[in-house]
């Protein structure tokens, strides 16, 4: 266990990943992930931003190796918006925590945090020029 203390120690631990903090959670945000099929999540954005639809903008937001699927889901947006979606994207860096949990009762779990990217990327409708 890459967490004990003991310089050769041979404890058994399950290592648990938290969630990161996540962003209000509103109708039209978008968190992004690779267990999703990519079909889902981007008919789900076309969805949200059809005319006629409540939301005039939506926000995809990816982590770590989602980044690159939210990117693509953005582009295939605006190449079949027809000119009536912009983006505009930022990126962030998110503190993520890892716990190992030691199998004995008598451990304490020991946690370590980490550091890892994000994208969130505003797409608003537009009127056509």
């Amino acid at each position: 266990c890459p967490y004990t203390r003991a310089p050769r120690g041979r404890t058994e631990c399950a290592l648990r990943r938290r969630l990161p903090r996540r962003l209000p959670r509103r109708r039209s945000d978008i968190y992004v992930n690779m267990k999703t099929d990519f079909k889902a999540q981007l008919s789900r954005c076309q969805k949200l931003l059809a005319p006629g639809s409540a939301c005039p903008e939506i926000c995809i937001h990816g982590l770590g190796l989602a980044i690159n699927r939210a990117i693509n889901i953005a582009l295939q947006l605006e190449a079949t918006g027809g000119g009536s979606l912009r983006l505009a994207a930022n990126t962030s860096t998110v503190e993520l925590a890892d716990v190992a949990e030691p199998e004995g009762d008598s451990d304490e779990p020991l946690a370590r945090t980490r550091n890892n990217s994000a994208i969130h990327i505003r797409v608003c409708r537009v009127a056509p020029e």
